[in-house]
């Protein structure tokens, strides 16, 4: 209505101002009474308030919260100093070096916090989900009893897992992948059985890894030098891979020097902590096996795709397992095989295998490439390669006259979460002619690293835009700068290698620290309404499918920085936020570092745990400033381990 004065906009943090309207009512002349009676009472409230501050001062008990702002520079590196007159709030610094003193505190605790125990040291390894004594109670066949089972809610470990005694920091990258500290994975198996083999060898209070496998004796660089030889591993085109029946994952070890990330994994305890060697090596690992369910990846991930002894029976099951290798291999990708039944005749004998039943196995596998529409692209020596079609426009032909497998009806080739392996063919995106690159064509690496995804481009990822994209770029380099800044051993190589972000969206926080001696792990949680794992793939980066309501296929101390970004928010209502951190807690290790962004409602209650932890933590602003409900919760786990000796419980 014209001439009206509007109520002015209230925030709870803004003030109302008086407008013209309150302006023109007419005043009340003061009553001189009321003025002294109103001066007396203030008078003796603040004279009350002063009395009671000076007794109590200090030593008065507070459960409150500090938050820091932006202003205050709350981690200083040791060659800056900040003037005391600069802050205007006391703050405690959070030290994120390693020092391996800190002891766990036996005072006694704040009643209203609750203390989390420390597990018993059988736990000291404890994998939730492929636990081996629950995993007894599942079906053997086709190795179903080793995937996924996790515990049921009342079987949750409410404790903290102790890392083993003497356990020390992981030795800084690349002096990591040859060497490892055995009181950290303290099991000698391996230098038995695989000794000849040339996996692992034990000197001293170390492990060495000489980088050797089954099938290349001469070291996994020598071998990898074969591989490129016979496909181009330098131009960029191959920059993701996946590695079935890792062993410690020296093939993914030696990769990385050629700017090729390898996902590897091994089931649990096929040999005694193969995975956690290669995570403790620093090279990107999971649990994980080929069995009835999809692996937790997209479709049309990886580059190459890779198979050494790794004892998986390719051609059975109506070559169930090369159909799923064929969902995750990118358009045009390589399937790479050495081992048996691959060179059968120079090796029949050294296999104690018969020619007949090695020929049976080769032509299997070769009959099953062969109805996947992929061709055999070379063989030497003991090497194999076979490529996967750039689309299925002659694939569909030659179908309709070999219809095993079929191709698969309408479904969703990115839902990867405990989904069943269906023995039909994914098929890949439509193409207008003969010579396209289904799903769209990539960047070479490391211009992929930035472009455009071309599963945005194409519209495929509901919701995201080019332009989303581009923001969500610009933003997370805001955003790891500030970071580094809070948190300055982040910006210091070798502080930290495996990283793993919580809720990665486009992979923007991992994509900011690619030029680090770091590896991140992205998770796009299956609960988030738009899946962009395929997109993070697309980028160069790798990743895996995750429910926080439940635990990680990963060891315990397997991470040096975990970072979340609005986690708690998403799981709000859907699980509990004790559960979540405590699995923080069990897959960091000593000394490693937390970084949580959420509403500062959420982290007051994160953090209330983590104090139950022991962890060293602190809430400070949102990098935009105060005003912001979104703040940061940074923390490290502070450094203890197992007694010397202390007995496993037995009940």
């Amino acid at each position: 209505m014209a001439g009206s004065n509007p109520t002015p906009y209230y925030t709870p943090t803004s003030k109302l101002t008086p407008t013209s309207h309150h302006s023109s009512l007419p005043l009340k002349k003061p009553n001189l009474y009321s003025l002294i009676a109103i001066t007396f009472l203030c008078s003796v409230f603040y004279f009350t308030g002063v009395w009671h501050s000076s007794t109590t001062g200090a030593g008065a008990g507070s459960s409150s919260v500090v938050i820091t702002t932006t202003s205050l520079p709350c981690f200083p590196s040791k060659n800056t100093s900040t003037s005391p007159s600069s802050s205007t709030t006391s703050t405690k610094k959070l030290d994120f070096t390693t020092h391996h003193s800190a002891a766990y505190d036996g005072a006694a605790p704040d009643d209203a916090i609750k203390i989390y125990p420390v597990c018993d040291i059988k736990y000291s390894e404890y994998t939730p989900c492929e636990d081996p004594e629950r995993s007894l109670k599942f079906n053997r066949r086709r190795l179903i009893y080793r995937e996924r089972h996790c515990p049921e809610k009342n079987e949750v470990l409410k404790c903290r897992i102790p890392a083993p005694y003497g356990y020390k920091n992981p030795f800084k990258w690349p002096v990591s992948r040859d060497v490892a500290w055995y009181a950290n994975v303290p099991h000698k198996e391996l230098t038995v059985e695989k000794a000849v083999q040339n996996w692992i060898r034990y000197e001293g209070d170390k492990f060495r890894f000489p980088g050797g496998g089954t099938m290349f004796p001469n070291g996994a660089d020598a071998y990898i030098d074969d591989i490129a030889k016979l496909i181009n591993l330098k131009d960029g085109s191959i920059r993701t891979a996946i590695d079935t029946g890792c062993g410690v994952a020296s093939w993914g070890a030696y990769l990385l020097s050629r700017n090729i990330i390898a996902m590897s994994f091994a089931p649990r305890d096929s040999h005694e902590a193969q995975v956690q060697f290669a995570l403790e090596r620093g090279v990107p690992a999971l649990i994980g096996v080929i069995a009835s369910k999809r692996l937790p990846y997209p479709s049309r991930a990886f580059d190459m795709a890779h198979c050494s002894r790794c004892l998986i029976p390719w051609g059975e099951y109506d070559g169930t397992y090369l159909i799923e290798v064929d969902r995750v291999l990118r358009p045009g990708g390589f399937w790479i095989l050495s081992g048996p039944p691959i060179n059968w005749k120079r090796h029949w004998k050294g296999w104690d295998r018969t020619r007949e039943d090695l020929y049976a196995e080769q032509n299997k596998i070769e009959q099953v490439a062969k109805r996947l529409c992929w061709k055999k692209f070379v063989e030497k020596d003991d090497i194999a390669i076979w490529q996967k079609p750039f689309n299925h426009m002659k694939c569909t032909e030659f179908r309709n006259r070999n219809k095993n497998p079929p191709m698969c009806p309408t479904q969703d080739p990115d839902k990867a979460w405990y989904t069943k392996i269906e023995t039909c063919l994914t098929p890949l995106p439509e193409v207008a002619s003969e010579g396209d690159l289904a799903g769209g064509q990539l960047e070479k690496w490391p211009k992929r690293l930035n472009a455009i995804p071309p599963r945005i481009s194409r519209g495929t990822v509901d919701g995201v835009t080019a332009e989303v994209f581009q923001k969500d770029s610009e933003l997370w380099k805001r955003r790891v700068s500030y970071y580094k800044s809070v948190n300055n051993q982040l910006d210091q190589p070798g502080r930290y290698r495996n990283i793993l972000d919580m809720n990665a969206f486009l992979g923007g926080f991992a994509a900011n620290l690619v030029n680090d001696p770091v590896w991140v792990m992205n998770i796009v949680p299956v609960e988030v309404k738009t899946n962009t794992l395929g997109a993070i793939y697309e980028r160069g980066l790798i990743g895996t499918y995750q429910s926080w309501c439940e635990a990680m296929s990963t060891y315990p101390r397997t991470y040096d920085l975990i970072h979340a970004d609005s986690v708690f928010t998403l799981y709000e209502k859907r699980c509990e936020m004790e559960d979540i951190v405590l699995e923080l807690d069990r897959i960091l290790r000593p000394e490693g570092s937390v970084i949580i962004r959420d509403d500062v409602d959420i982290l007051i209650r994160v953090k209330r745990i983590a104090d139950g932890l022991n962890w060293d933590s602190l809430i400070v602003d949102h990098e935009d400033g105060p005003l912001e409900r979104e703040k940061l919760f940074f923390a490290v786990k502070t450094y203890s381990t197992a007694p010397a000796t202390q007995p496993s419980k037995t009940t």
